[in-house]
């Protein structure tokens, strides 16, 4: 099998990939190793940065954001029995985000590739990289038991923290920057209708909390909990419990209850490796790097890094320049960076930390207070949730 860019991982990354190289003429074939099923049903992320919904937009996939998507204009912090509302549109002059499940997201992109006759392979665990050195690539993969070879001119790993494509770069040209954190998060999917229209966040001596919005009438919720916890130490009664101590404040709605229909325990870390090229592989989103969800960055980081490939791929063709492909790694570095600042620096904000002295936590108020109380806090803040710029 032969085509010009083998990318591995149908998750938003590849699929906004091929999507984005299909409308400039470039053929792609995305191999994945899960069922399609699966993919299209996995439930991550739920909020995108205004960048993401105006390339969604600008690519012809905004239609369904537009009748579903929840704009959002601000984040009601809770510390200290008191409600701290930053009004993020308003402090960057009319940004949003826009509450939007991933899977909707993969939903949107697995419908135009199908549309337009793109080769995806599904359930098809890729094998080896071989010749990335070289100007013609070769993926490996097994389908149905029987082995195969793509052939091409690239070579993008989108394939997830687990994949095979991080591992084809030499370890010793390789740096791998890692910080796991001590706590985790206790997911909650609940038939409740949200207590207000803002995300809500916690930032309780207990621990973390959260309320998000996925319909009008479901909320997404989440609870700070130990990393190796499990869902079975959470009954229905102590999980409500936890969530109005943690998040209810006078004057103002108590969550609402409901039926839960789902709860989960997910680790929390921040990991960055780079360089993110490697002759001619390139690594975009989890392959490349993992946010904590504190700051919703990781499907966001995801399409900032395609859409800097995308045009340096583009580029590639129809002008024979590669000098976007060679800086690939550096400019999207330059950017995941920032975001890791910001990602970790509120993560380590809004969390408990066991064991930590009375000067780190009168010190994690005191950042809380400027973030929330100060102009200079409220833009920083709301420049780096909306969006950074993508240097593209």
């Amino acid at each position: 099998m032969r085509t010009q860019v083998g990318i591995i991982g149908a998750g938003p990354a590849g699929l906004m990939l091929s999507h984005m190289l299909h409308l400039e003429g470039i053929s792609s074939v995305i191999i994945e190793r899960s069922a399609q099923e699966h993919v299209q049903s996995r439930l991550r992320a739920g909020v995108l940065e205004q960048g993401t919904v105006e390339m969604m937009r600008s690519l012809g996939l905004g239609e369904r954001i537009g009748q579903l998507g929840l704009e959002q204009h601000s984040i009601d912090f809770r510390f200290g029995g008191e409600s701290h509302p930053i009004n993020f549109h308003e402090a960057t002059g009319g940004r949003s985000a826009w509450v939007y499940p991933q899977h909707e997201v993969v939903k949107d992109l697995m419908t135009a590739r199908s549309a337009a006759g793109a080769r995806m392979l599904f359930e098809t665990p890729v094998t080896a990289l071989e010749g990335i050195d070289g100007p013609t690539p070769v993926v490996r993969f097994e389908k149905d038991g029987v082995a195969g070879e793509l052939h091409c001119d690239f070579v993008v790993g989108c394939d997830g923290f687990r994949g095979i494509s991080r591992h084809a770069i030499p370890a010793q040209k390789a740096q791998v920057h890692d910080r796991i954190y001590p706590f985790g998060w206790l997911g909650i999917l609940a038939e409740a209708r949200p207590a207000i229209k803002d995300i809500t966040w916690g930032c309780h001596e207990d621990g973390f909390a959260m309320m998000s919005i996925r319909t009008p009438s479901i909320t997404r919720l989440y609870l700070q909990c130990e990393p190796d916890d499990s869902p079975d130490n959470w009954s229905d009664d102590r999980i409500w419990a936890a969530l109005h101590k943690r998040l209810d404040v006078p004057g103002l709605p108590t969550i609402n209850e409901g039926r839960i229909t789902q709860k989960g325990v997910t680790a929390m870390r921040s990991f960055l490796f780079e360089p993110m090229q490697h002759g001619r592989l390139f690594l975009a989103g989890d392959a490349a790097h993992i946010v904590p969800p504190t700051g919703a960055k990781g499907l966001n980081s995801a399409m900032a890094d395609v859409k800097v490939l995308a045009r340096a791929i583009e580029r590639h063709y129809k002008r024979g320049a590669d000098e976007l492909l060679e800086r690939y790694s550096a400019t999207c570095l330059k950017r995941m960076w920032l975001v890791q600042r910001f990602s970790a620096g509120l993560c380590t904000m809004v969390h408990s930390f066991a064991g930590d002295s009375s000067f780190v936590r009168r010190l994690q108020r005191a950042d809380l207070e400027y973030m929330t109380g100060t102009h200079a806090g409220r833009l920083q803040f709301s420049e780096n949730f909306t969006g950074l710029p993508v240097d593209a």
